[in-house]
C-alpha cells in the first residue's frame, strides 16, 4: 500500500434527514495493539471485532514478516500464534506500513530490543512524518536508526542486541510514543519507566497488564508514571475490540448538523483517554444520550443515541483535553462551523505532523466553503455560521488523509451547496465501509 492510484473524487450533498443504526467498525488503536501483542505471546490470541481497514492489514502483515502465524478466520475474527517477548526473526524485506503511522512506530517499538534490523516505508503521507520522536527514545535502548533526512522514512532501524532498560520523559504528548517505549521495554532486563505529563490514551497500559505483563502506573510531580518489568512471559488471550470512538464521530457529527436526524451508534468505546470529543459537544448543546453503559473487552462502552441539534453554541475548548480528542479535531471544526460563536481549539500543534497538516487542511477547506477561520501554529478557530449555514460549494484537498476526507464529505451533508473532496480513497485505511455506512443512513454520495 505505499503507492497510491489514481485519486477517487467523491461529492457529498444536503442530506435528508439521517436514520437508523450505525454499527461502526472496530477501535483501529486496539485492533493494531491486539495483533503486536498477540504476536508477542507464547500461544494462540484470539481476536473479535478488528478492524479490517488497511491500515491494520498492514500491521498483519508485518507481523506476519516478523514469523508469528496471523489468521483470517472470516469478518473480524482473527487468530494469532505468537512467537513470544524476543522471538521475533528478522523479516526478509522491506516492512511496508502504508498510511499508518501508530502500525510503523509501534512495530519499530516491539523489535528495538531484538537484535535484528528491519527496513521500514509506507505510502507518501507516511514518508514526510517524522520518525525521531520514536527513534530518539529507541536510541536509549541501544536501537540505531538510519533514514531519510528528517529522520522519515524509508528507513532501517537495528535492534539492540544487549539491551537497556531505560527512564523517558515524553516531550510530546503522544500515545504513540508512549506505547513504542513500553514495547520496547518489553525485551529489556529490569524496569522501563515512562513518564507523561498529560495521560494519553491507554489503551497499551490496558492490554500489558491483560497479558500478564507486570506494569503499574502512580501519579507523581513529573505526571504519570508508567513502570513496565522487562522480559515476561505473556499471556494468549481473547481480545473482543469495541467499536472506535473515533470512526464514530463522522455519523455522529453528520447526526448533529443534518436537520431531522435521529441515529444509533451501538457500542462505541468510551475509554476516558479517547472521548474528549463527545465531552466537548455535550457542552456545545449536543443532544447525545449515553444508553447502556457496561464493559466490553476490558473497555468502558455505550449506546450513543444522536439527534439533530440546531441550537449549539461555539465553546473554547480546553487544552489539556487535546491528548483525547486529536484524531477528533478534524471533524469538531466542522461541527463548529455549523454552530453559532466562535469554536476555539488550543494546544493542537500536534495536527500539524499527523497524516496532513491537519490544521491548514482544515483551515484552507472550510475557507473555501465560507466559514471564516483564524490560526496559528498551536491554534485553529472557527467562527460558527449557524445550522445550515455553510455554504459549500468547494472542493477540499485531503492531501491523503483520511479524516480530512471524511470531514469534508460530512460537512456536505449539511451545507447549501455540495462539497467535493480531491480523494476520498484515502478513507478505506480506517474506515473502509464508511461510503456505505452513511449512505445507509441517508447520506447522498456521489462519484462526481
Amino acid at each position: 500500500m505505499s503507492g497510491h492510484g489514481e485519486p477517487q473524487p467523491m461529492t457529498a450533498r444536503k442530506s435528508a434527514p439521517l436514520k437508523g443504526t450505525a454499527a461502526v467498525p472496530g477501535d483501529k488503536s486496539i485492533s493494531h495493539r491486539a495483533l503486536i501483542f498477540g504476536a508477542m505471546a507464547v500461544g494462540e490470541t484470539k481476536i473479535t471485532g478488528l478492524l479490517e481497514g488497511q491500515d491494520v492489514l498492514d500491521t498483519a502483515s508485518a507481523m506476519r514478516a516478523f514469523g508469528a502465524e496471523v489468521i483470517r478466520h472470516d469478518a473480524g475474527s482473527w487468530s494469532v500464534h505468537g512467537v513470544g517477548v524476543g522471538g521475533f526473526r528478522e523479516p526478509a524485506d522491506v516492512i511496508d506500513c502504508g498510511n499508518s503511522g501508530t502500525g510503523v512506530r509501534l512495530i519499530m517499538g516491539c523489535m528495538a530490543t531484538t537484535a535484528m534490523s528491519a527496513t521500514f516505508t509506507g505510502d507518501a503521507s507516511l514518508r514526510k512524518r517524522p520518525m525521531g520522536r520514536v527513534t530518539d527514545p529507541l536510541s536509549l535502548f541501544g536501537a540505531r536508526a538510519y533514514g531519510r533526512q528528517g529522520g522519515r522514512l524509508p528507513m532501517t532501524l537495528v535492534g539492540a542486541a544487549n539491551p537497556v532498560p531505560v527512564r523517558y520523559a515524553l516531550p510530546v504528548a503522544s500515545a504513540q510514543v508512549k506505547s513504542a517505549v513500553l514495547l520496547a521495554g518489553l525485551n529489556a532486563p529490569g524496569d522501563t519507566v515512562v513518564i507523561e505529563r498529560e495521560p494519553t490514551r491507554d489503551h497499551s497500559e490496558r492490554m500489558l497488564l491483560g497479558f500478564g505483563a507486570q506494569l503499574h502506573v502512580e501519579k507523581g510531580p513529573e505526571g504519570h508514571v508508567i513502570t513496565l518489568t522487562g522480559q515476561p512471559e505473556l499471556r494468549p488471550q481473547s481480545v473482543a475490540v469495541p467499536r472506535d470512538p473515533s470512526s464514530a464521530a463522522f455519523p455522529v457529527c453528520a447526526a448533529l448538523i443534518v436537520e431531522g436526524s435521529d441515529i444509533l451508534v451501538p457500542g462505541v468505546s468510551q475509554n476516558l483517554t479517547r472521548n474528549g470529543l463527545y465531552l466537548t459537544l455535550v457542552e456545545m448543546g449536543a443532544e447525545i444520550e449515553f444508553q447502556n453503559p457496561r464493559t466490553e473487552g476490558g473497555e468502558p462502552v455505550a449506546d450513543l443515541r444522536v439527534r439533530f441539534s440546531g441550537n449549539m453554541k461555539g465553546i473554547e475548548v480546553p487544552p489539556e483535553r487535546a491528548p483525547s480528542m486529536i484524531d477528533e479535531y478534524p471533524i469538531l471544526s466542522v461541527v463548529a462551523s455549523f454552530a453559532t460563536g466562535k469554536t476555539v481549539m488550543r494546544g493542537v500543534k500536534e495536527l500539524r505532523v499527523k497524516e496532513s497538516d491537519r490544521i491548514d487542511a482544515m483551515a484552507r477547506g472550510l475557507e473555501a466553503c465560507g466559514v471564516t477561520i483564524e490560526e496559528d501554529e498551536d491554534t485553529l478557530i472557527v467562527h460558527g455560521m449557524g445550522a445550515g449555514g455553510m455554504p459549500g460549494g468547494a472542493t477540499a484537498k485531503t492531501h491523503l488523509d483520511h479524516r480530512i476526507a471524511m470531514s469534508f464529505l460530512v460537512a456536505g451533508m449539511a451545507s447549501q451547496q455540495p462539497v467535493t473532496v480531491d480523494d476520498a480513497s484515502p478513507i478505506v485505511t480506517s474506515f473502509p465501509i464508511f461510503e456505505g455506512l452513511m449512505t445507509g443512513l441517508g447520506a447522498r454520495f456521489g462519484q462526481e
